[in-house]
């Protein structure tokens, strides 16, 4: 017996063919055009042998699971570093892994300013954070004592965990200095004081490139009423050795402080910036970082607050700040494919009250980690799976 032919065949079909199955067929062919497109009209202009063979595989984008499903973003753990602290106030934390052990550095004291105020550490072993040290003080050698200010950790792809901050009355006025730890965060070496012009980075941590230079965000307060605040990079071509400043075109009606660097395809840098324009401004870099673009507004607001950012290893860009143009929350976490358009995709805070300076890393394990100010009492640390 012969088979039967393609029209035979097409007869069948069309005579189970059902209302509900044409109007999946329709949902078909859009969903066909999007994945493939021409694939319907290259079919429609075939022999009719081949309306079996459509039809076969318009069913069977209907009926087939659907593709696997992105994975959203969300809080793996969410606790404070310390619950009870020789110091009342916590503020511009920051947080690095080395040797497979988180490190946790900020500034406490009696209040922001104050002349207690020193640089205080904590370690996460086995699970649990180790109870707070103080590292780094503005003590003197004439017995005057000075604040401390944003300290910043910093592992480079080779050296020893490194951990900046600033020292005096202010930021119009303060110092950078730097110390260094060969074993995870445990013991540290005397303080250095970085050279004349040079502050280290303001508040968020440095970034090296593929080709070993590595470039701090870093930030100018002046000594005018009201202060100018302008950003600049410190740029160093042997591991941390020497420096040089390299800033972008002045704006004389932006104040900008506190940048962030996101690190793109093909020697691309992106820094993004608090500023007192209720808006986070950025600015590009072509040449990893020799020369930059002049600042310009972005879309995202910013309620004259710290924020930070990271690359992440799938080349996305993840970014902390908080959604407001006035108050320092919500706390928000958003993602974006290429730096310009994002999107939020998890909502840390959101309560009244002070949610900020957050700092940002992403572990070897792919998780990100977060840490930021908790009503300056406390710092909080949350980690996330980024999502696909």
């Amino acid at each position: 017996m012969a088979p039967p032919t393609a029209a035979a065949q097409l007869r069948t079909f069309l005579a189970k063919y059902t209302p509900a199955m044409h109007a999946q067929m329709k949902a078909a062919h859009a969903k066909m055009r999007k994945l493939v497109p021409g694939a319907v009209e290259r079919e429609e202009a075939a022999a009719p042998a081949s309306l079996m063979r459509r039809a076969a595989l318009l069913l069977g984008l209907v009926l087939a699971p659907p593709l696997a499903a992105q994975r959203e973003a969300r809080i793996t753990l969410s606790e404070f570093i310390y619950n009870s602290a020789p110091f009342p106030s916590a503020h511009a934390s920051t947080i690095e892994e080395t040797g497979g052990v988180l490190v946790a550095a900020w500034f406490g004291g009696s209040s922001e300013g104050a002349a207690d105020v020193g640089i205080w550490l904590s370690r996460k072993i086995d699970g649990k954070w180790t109870a707070p040290v103080e590292v780094a003080n503005g003590a003197q050698g004439d017995g005057k004592q000075l604040p401390c200010w944003n300290p910043v950790l910093f592992k480079p792809k080779a050296g020893a965990l490194t951990l900046y901050y600033k020292v005096g009355p202010s930021p119009r006025e303060w110092w950078g200095e730097v110390r260094t730890s060969a074993d995870a965060g445990q013991t540290w070496s005397k303080a250095r004081k970085l050279p004349a012009g040079i502050l280290g980075p303001i508040k968020n941590k440095p970034v090296q490139l593929a080709n070993g230079t590595i470039v701090s965000p870093s930030s100018t307060e002046s000594g005018e009423t009201p202060p100018r605040w302008r950003i600049h990079f410190e740029r160093s071509n042997d591991r941390g050795t020497t420096w040089i400043s390299i800033a972008p075109p002045d704006a004389a009606d932006v104040n900008a402080i506190q940048p962030t660097i996101l690190v793109h395809r093909e020697g691309r840098l992106q820094a993004l910036v608090r500023t007192q324009a209720a808006k986070i401004f950025e600015t590009w870099s072509m040449d990893n970082g020799a020369t930059w673009s002049p600042l310009a507004p972005t879309e995202l607001p910013n309620p004259n607050a710290g924020i930070d950012g990271i690359t992440l290893r799938d080349g996305r860009e993840l970014l902390v700040f908080n959604r407001s143009e006035t108050e320092r929350t919500p706390l928000t976490v958003a993602l974006s494919a290429d730096g310009t358009s994002w999107h939020d995709v998890l909502t840390l805070e959101k309560d009244p009250g002070e949610y900020s300076y957050p700092a940002v890393i992403q572990t070897r394990d792919g998780l990100v980690h977060i840490t930021y100010t908790w009503k300056r009492r406390r710092i909080k640390h949350v980690v996330i799976d980024p999502g696909t």
